[in-house]
């Protein structure tokens, strides 16, 4: 008697502990990009409605994300700045980049009747390099006629953490002003040279909606949702162009290499908006690590597929731009790659 319940304690034991493993295997960590987090928000909120795997995602900048990543404290990271040659290699195993979607960033301000701007690069660069002081300075209004500009102090507000949304503002400010390239750079980190920081793209955002005189760059769709004005910004053609999805996806419609690590900030296309960026999810190629699961593996390999295809249709009504053909193309080729023991996953989960 004594060891048939010794049995049926250890089968207790061992099917609590698989059901606890599989209950696991149906909740993924993700960290990273503010940028992307209003479209990540909705995505998984009905991708855990579709298939009952909940993702859980910690919108704590891409700089964050990447961290956690290197810890393997989450599933996946995500960025809005692709990681370079050092960056990849000071993680013990590669890393793979899957571009989920388009995004811009914005530069917002708060003026007495917020009127539509009109800026020039080298006149934002000098904004944010703390040279252009006032409101009515003669660069703004030769660009702005007609608009009443007040002789008000410019409060320049920007990231305090490492984000990649500071990333693709830099990286655009770095190719468009020789001086902001050489006293600054790039980075999802800079010394910033004036200004007031805020934590993500929520905290920017929350700052230039409070303080009269602010300007700050910010993902489009907390402009929108917090109805703030966004500036037109003349493009490498010479036009000045809005920041809406069609110039979005313009801008992104250029040759993609492989890995998807590409800049399209300060775009060759005519029409194309010049602050707009993909934005990454990134995983470890191998998923065999710190005893994971092969059930795992699968279920994230199914979510960065259904993120790429089905998901696709969330983008353009929360104002983020699909991934044009050729991008999904790499997206799919790069997915296949993920291995468990070196076997790729895909095979496992239906995946043509």
């Amino acid at each position: 008697m004594r060891f048939l319940k010794s049995v049926v304690l250890a089968i207790l034991i061992s099917n609590l502990l698989t059901s606890n493993s599989l209950s696991q295997d149906k909740e993924l960590l993700g960290a990273g990009a503010t940028f992307p987090y209003v479209l990540y928000s909705k995505m998984f909120d009905v991708y855990y409605k579709q298939t009952g795997v909940k993702v859980n995602y910690q919108s704590i900048g891409s700089g964050g994300g990447i961290r956690q990543l290197k810890e393997k404290t989450v599933d996946f990271g995500a960025s809005d700045a692709f990681l370079n040659e050092g960056q990849l290699k000071e993680f013990d195993s590669p890393v793979l980049h899957i571009p989920i979607c388009l995004g811009a960033v914005v530069i917002t301000y708060n003026l007495p009747g917020n009127p539509e701007l009109k800026l020039t690069p080298d006149v934002i660069a000098d904004i944010f390099l703390g040279k252009i002081k006032k409101w009515n300075d003669p660069r703004i209004v030769q660009l702005n006629p007609g608009v009443k500009l007040p002789s008000m102090n410019i409060t320049v507000v920007h990231r305090s953490d490492g984000s990649g949304t500071t990333f693709v503002f830099v990286d655009y400010l770095s190719k468009v002003s020789r001086e902001w390239e050489t006293k600054v750079g790039r980075g999802t980190s800079v010394a910033w040279p004036v200004g007031l920081g805020g934590k993500g793209n929520e905290g920017v955002t929350g700052l230039v909606k409070q303080m009269s005189g602010s300007i700050g760059y910010v993902e489009l769709i907390y402009a929108k949702q917090n109805k703030l004005p966004v500036a037109l910004v003349r493009n490498k053609k010479g036009k000045f162009i809005k920041p809406e999805l069609p110039s979005i996806t313009s801008a992104g419609n250029v040759k993609i290499p492989d890995d998807t690590r590409i800049s399209i900030t300060d775009t060759e296309a005519e029409e194309g908006y010049p602050i707009s960026s993909f934005t990454w999810v990134l995983v470890y190629k191998e998923q065999n690590y710190k005893n994971r699961s092969f059930e795992r593996a699968k279920q994230l390999v199914k979510l960065l597929w259904w993120m790429t295809h089905d998901g696709q249709n969330y983008t353009e009504p929360l104002d983020y731009a699909k991934l044009p053909p050729e991008a999904v193309k790499k997206a799919e080729a790069i997915i296949k790659s993920i291995t468990y023991n070196g076997k790729p996953v895909y095979k496992e989960v239906g995946i043509k």
